[in-house]
C-alpha cells in the first residue's frame, strides 16, 4: 500500500508543478482514497502542507529562474494571505463539517483545471493593491481551513482575470503556495494541533521532491497541457465523492 501512495504522490507532485502547484489538494485526494483517508482533518492538512513546502519550492526555483516571476504581481496576494492563512490554520475544523468543505475543495478544483484554457497572451495588468489584497486574503483563509496552499484558486483568478500569462501564473501561485502552507502550519502550531509523523512524511517527500523537481523543469520550459488538468480531475472528482459519502 505505501508503495502505491508513493507513487500516486509523485504522480500529483509532477502534474501540479508543471503548472507551479504545490499539489496539496491532489494528495488530499490520494490520502483520502487509502486508509489515511480515516486520519483527523488535523493530521491531513498538515502532511499536505508539508508536501506543499517541498514541491512549491522547487517549482518557484524553476518559473523564477526561467524569468517567469513578477514580484510586482506576487506581493499584494501574499501579504493579504499570510495572517489569513494563519488564521484559517489556527482553526480547528474537523468531522463533518471538514469532510464537506474538502469536497466542496476538491470539487472546485476539478471544474476550474477543467474550465481553464490556457494561451500565450500577456496579461493586461497587474491589479491594484485595493483589489488584489481581498483575492490573497480570501484564498489564504479558505487555504488554512481546508489544508491546501490556494495555487488552485488563484491560478485561475490570475489568468480568468489576464492578469499574468500562464507562466507569470505559476511562479506567482508557487511563491503564494509556499508561503501559505508555512502560515497554515504556523496557524495549527500555535494552536496546538501540529501533530506531523515523519516516519511517515519522510518516504512522501521523497516521492514528491522528484516528481515535482521533474514537473516543475517541463512546465517551466513548455505549456502546461490541458490533459495534465483533465487527468487530475478524475482523481479531484473520485476523492470528492468518497469524502460526501462517510458523510452519510
Amino acid at each position: 500500500m505505501l508503495g502505491a501512495i508513493v507513487v500516486a504522490l509523485f504522480c500529483v507532485a509532477a502534474l501540479y508543478a508543471s503548472v507551479g502547484h504545490g499539489g496539496a489538494s491532489g494528495y488530499l485526494a490520494v490520502l483520502s482514497l487509502t486508509s489515511y483517508g480515516v486520519m483527523e482533518s488535523a493530521w491531513l492538512k498538515q502532511h499536505a502542507w508539508c508536501l506543499n513546502l517541498v514541491v512549491a519550492a522547487i517549482a518557484f526555483w524553476h518559473f523564477q529562474r526561467a524569468g517567469h516571476h513578477i514580484p510586482k504581481l506576487t506581493i499584494p496576494f501574499i501579504v493579504a494571505s499570510i495572517p489569513f492563512a494563519m488564521l484559517g490554520g489556527y482553526l480547528l475544523v474537523d468531522g463533518a463539517i471538514y469532510d464537506l468543505l474538502l469536497s466542496i475543495c476538491l470539487v472546485a478544483a476539478a471544474w476550474r483545471l477543467f474550465s481553464i484554457r490556457t494561451s500565450e497572451n500577456q496579461g493586461l495588468g497587474i491589479p491594484e493593491w485595493k483589489i488584489a489584497a481581498p483575492v490573497g486574503g480570501s484564498i489564504g483563509f479558505v487555504s488554512g481551513i481546508i489544508g491546501v496552499g490556494g495555487g488552485i484558486f488563484l491560478s485561475p483568478v490570475l489568468l480568468l482575470k489576464q492578469w499574468a500569462t500562464p507562466k507569470g501564473a505559476a511562479a506567482t501561485s508557487a511563491l503564494f503556495i509556499w508561503v501559505n502552507s508555512l502560515a497554515g502550519l504556523g496557524g495549527a502550531a500555535l494552536s496546538n494541533q501540529l501533530v506531523l509523523d515523519f516516519e511517515v512524511l519522510l518516504p512522501f517527500a521523497g516521492a514528491v521532491l522528484v516528481g515535482g523537481f521533474m514537473g516543475s523543469r517541463y512546465g517551466a520550459e513548455i505549456a502546461p497541457q490541458q490533459m495534465v488538468r483533465k487527468l487530475l480531475v478524475i482523481v479531484l472528482i473520485a476523492a470528492a465523492a468518497r469524502r460526501v459519502v462517510e458523510l452519510f
